[in-house]
């Protein structure tokens, strides 16, 4: 294919992708206040069982609240529009593959978005519900000199730190993907994942030190499940390695 037509293609597949995203943008507008209530269920039962029977968010400033739905539309049209753009991608790039390459990366293709609703339900489900206990563990009832410290969460803060982990969680997940892909290429091999497996484990908490919130029930949250993630690269990357030819 000529490089004009290269770029026509490229330009419909890009076109695709942007109205993808602006109509699930708008449909995650429009269900926005569902959206905030399930990012906020998880903090909100930790008050709960701390004994605050009307847990709520605060905002401060008047354009607050609407520009957290905006960030809150963003982030859900992207997550339902993912499958959609990743799809684009894959009918730009494909034709340009052999048959063998398409069998070899389309089951890459099909686990990337399952590995990222795996992170970020771990991060929501189980991350969340013991990092929140444990930051809403500090209030008092009397603080020092009788005054007591009370926990009024700001919405725009609390959702940027929730989506920021999500996402977090849902990226990092891809290292399977990516370790697997680079040994199925030859970049890399199994024995060289084991050979750098101890620097790999101060990688993850480094990484996770990073995108986490800076303390240790979050950070290890991340670093645990990613050190497992690595072991699982390294079985699968001994399973798609080009295996050597006997001579």
């Amino acid at each position: 294919m000529p490089l004009l037509e290269h770029l026509i293609e490229l330009r419909r597949r890009l076109i695709w992708s942007a109205a993808t995203f602006l109509v699930c943008f708008f449909i995650a507008y429009y269900f926005s206040s569902a959206i905030y209530y399930f990012l906020a269920e998880p903090l909100a039962n930790v008050l709960r069982a701390q004994g605050n029977p009307d847990p709520h968010l605060i905002y401060t400033q008047l354009y607050e609240a609407f520009f957290t739905k905006i960030k809150v539309a963003f982030f859900g049209g992207a997550f339902v529009a993912f499958p959609m753009i990743a799809a684009q991608l894959w009918l730009f790039v494909a034709p340009g593959l052999y048959r063998s390459e398409k069998r070899a990366l389309l089951p890459f293709l099909a686990a990337t978005p399952v590995l990222f609703v795996l992170g970020a339900a771990l991060a929501y489900y189980f991350v969340f519900p013991f990092a929140w206990r444990f930051f809403a563990s500090f209030q008092t009832s009397t603080g020092g000199g009788g005054v007591p410290i009370e926990l009024l969460p700001k919405v725009s803060e609390y959702l940027d730190l929730v989506m920021k982990l999500i996402f977090a969680f849902g990226i990092t997940f891809q290292l399977p993907v990516a370790l697997t892909l680079l040994a199925k290429v030859g970049i890399t091999t199994s024995a060289q994942l084991k050979k750098f497996r101890r620097y790999a484990y101060v990688g993850m908490f480094i990484i996770a030190a990073i995108l986490a919130p800076p303390d240790v029930i979050t950070q290890t949250g991340l670093a645990l499940p990613l050190i497992a993630l690595y072991e699982i690269s390294i079985l699968s990357a001994k399973w798609v390695e080009p295996k050597p030819v006997e001579v």
